[in-house]
């Protein structure tokens, strides 16, 4: 595998791109496959390996913390990208109302990935879950079950930490609290939340078990695959900030546990078309989708596959009901509310 990996939120100029051509991520590439990704390529790299292993098909990657979007558009007509794989239902839905993708038909596909987690025109496909979930102190929270309603509860008050209401993982959270209450029961529920944090929404998931730890608070929202990435990586002081916590499914009411997506999906001009397609198929295999939970400590779309021995010491995931399309389409209202309540102030 070729891997172009640029620096966090680089966008390559005009020169660049000419040297990229040249190194083999060209428009006319033969048996090759150009992946534009906002994941860290040593994330995808074993699924990647293993599919040039077996189709011969050499997969060049591009990393782009931020901006995918807009390059593909920019580069228009002449784009080399074949294929977007990105994480969060609202990377995938703005790669498609940036008119930067093209639908799929395809059976594999269908058949394996359920429709909540697919766009319904076919643009982007969900494949790995992840849970945004409770993180619990194990010294100070004896309780094993918590509704995201209970976030807003008066107990807690002092003792919820969380990351910037504005990051996408908690948009999407609260598109999804939108979604089952309403617009206006999730404005008040939001300022609940806001009542009870014990400080300014600050850090990356993996700060909020560093200040469990640190008793600066009890519980705090965080994604699931943070948790086995602290506990089995190779930082001893993050691995003593997932040991503090207990990792809790919530659920809303009447609902299950608010789950989001890892997803891909065809870009626009893609110039290996039948190699992009043929990856998409690829990654719903039972094999893709066994070596894409290990590396990424992900739930499989694909059901049967075996979870990561962290992930399923958490609990049976019930996911929740709610299309993660629908929640695509509240994202901008949960983001107004998040100012409307000056929940980062």
């Amino acid at each position: 595998m070729v891997n172009f990996s640029f620096g966090r939120g680089l966008l390559l100029s005009a020169a660049a791109l000419g040297i990229l051509a040249g190194s083999g991520l060209s428009a006319s590439a033969e048996e090759a496959l150009n992946i534009y990704t906002t994941r860290e390529p040593g994330l995808i790299k074993p699924v990647l390996d293993e599919f040039t292993k077996e189709t011969g098909i050499k997969v060049n990657t591009i990393f782009i913390a931020n901006g995918l979007e807009e390059r593909i558009r920019t580069e228009g007509q002449n784009s080399p990208a074949d294929l977007i794989i990105t994480v969060d239902i609202g990377r995938l839905a703005a790669a498609k109302d940036y008119g930067v993708t093209q639908p799929v038909k395809s059976e594999a596909l269908e058949k394996v990935i359920p429709a909540a987690y697919r766009d319904p025109e076919g643009h982007w496909f969900g494949i790995a879950l992840r849970g945004r979930v409770v993180y619990a102190s194990k010294e100070r929270v004896k309780q094993d079950k918590i509704t995201y309603e209970e976030l807003a509860d008066p107990k807690w008050k002092g003792k919820v930490c969380i990351r910037s209401g504005q990051h996408l993982y908690n948009i999407s959270l609260i598109a999804a609290m939108i979604a089952h209450k309403g617009e206006a029961k999730a404005e008040e529920w939001l300022k609940g939340v806001k009542a009870n944090l014990a400080k300014k929404p600050s850090g990356g998931d993996r700060e909020q078990a560093k200040d469990i730890l640190a008793g600066v608070c009890d519980i705090a929202v965080g994604n699931t695959y943070y948790v086995s990435l602290m506990l089995n990586g190779n930082d001893a002081e993050q691995k003593k900030w997932g040991e503090a916590i207990n990792v809790i499914l919530p659920t809303f009411e009447g609902g299950g546990t608010h789950v989001n997506v890892s997803g891909l999906a065809l870009a626009k001009h893609a110039p290996n078309k039948a190699n992009a397609v043929k990856f998409m198929e690829y990654m719903v295999s039972d094999a893709s989708q066994q070596i894409h939970a290990e590396a990424n400590s992900e739930y499989p779309i694909k059901a049967g596959i075996k979870i990561h021995p962290t992930i399923a010491s958490f609990g049976e995931l019930k996911a929740d009901n709610v299309p993660v399309a629908e929640i695509a389409k509240l994202r901008k209202k949960a983001s107004e509310l998040v100012d409307k309540v000056r929940f980062d102030q």
